[in-house]
């Protein structure tokens, strides 16, 4: 399977609101090969399909030495937060403490159209919900507070590769979460 290029900060496919899968063929089972050698390459813990261009409810991680992938999620959050560092494949090298829920079930489908359930705590929890907001476009910045935003906000400006996504004539946007977000951020 082909590694595909990852979508930077500032591509409007980030923000957008991923469609739910209906079709679970070839295509599909094609797309989940392609996002989980994408991220192994890069390397990364998560990649979700519109970080690749794709606008569908599909995401992958590698969490612990183990693979696995998670179409058309729905999440159920534990009341207890961790905090913790967190980065995004689509921010190189930006790394920020993000508030995420301790614990996690994930349900959904695997690529064959089978329902799957998926608990994690700690390192899988915050992939899962970093992933599954990329599918609602919601980038882990929206999670920061508001003085690590502008920080990070001011780093990205910083960086060699914000000035890819302007040249091209993107302009950059950050989605305020519609989700309540623990009282972090907005």
């Amino acid at each position: 399977m082909p590694i595909q290029p990852i979508r930077l900060f500032g591509d409007p496919v980030l923000v957008t609101p991923s469609v739910a899968v209906v079709d679970f063929d070839k295509e599909l089972r094609t797309l989940v090969a392609d996002l989980t050698e994408t991220m192994l390459d890069a390397p990364g813990a998560g990649l979700a399909a519109p970080q690749i261009g794709v606008p569908l409810r599909v995401f992958v991680w590698d969490i612990d030495e183990a693979l696995g992938h998670l179409i058309n999620p729905s999440l159920d959050l534990s009341e207890e937060l961790q905090e913790g560092e967190e980065g995004c494949l689509s921010f190189p090298e930006l790394r920020y403490e993000t508030p995420r829920a301790m614990r996690v079930v994930a349900k959904g489908w695997n690529m064959y159209g089978e329902p799957i359930i998926v608990e994690g705590s700690e390192m899988l929890a915050r992939a899962l919900q970093h992933e599954t907001d990329h599918l609602n476009g919601i980038l882990f910045i929206d999670r920061l507070s508001k003085a690590d935003r502008k920080e990070a906000m001011k780093e990205i400006r910083e960086s060699e590769w914000f000035g890819l996504a302007t040249d091209a004539g993107i302009n950059p946007e950050i989605k305020v979460s519609p989700h309540y977000t623990f009282g972090k951020g907005l």
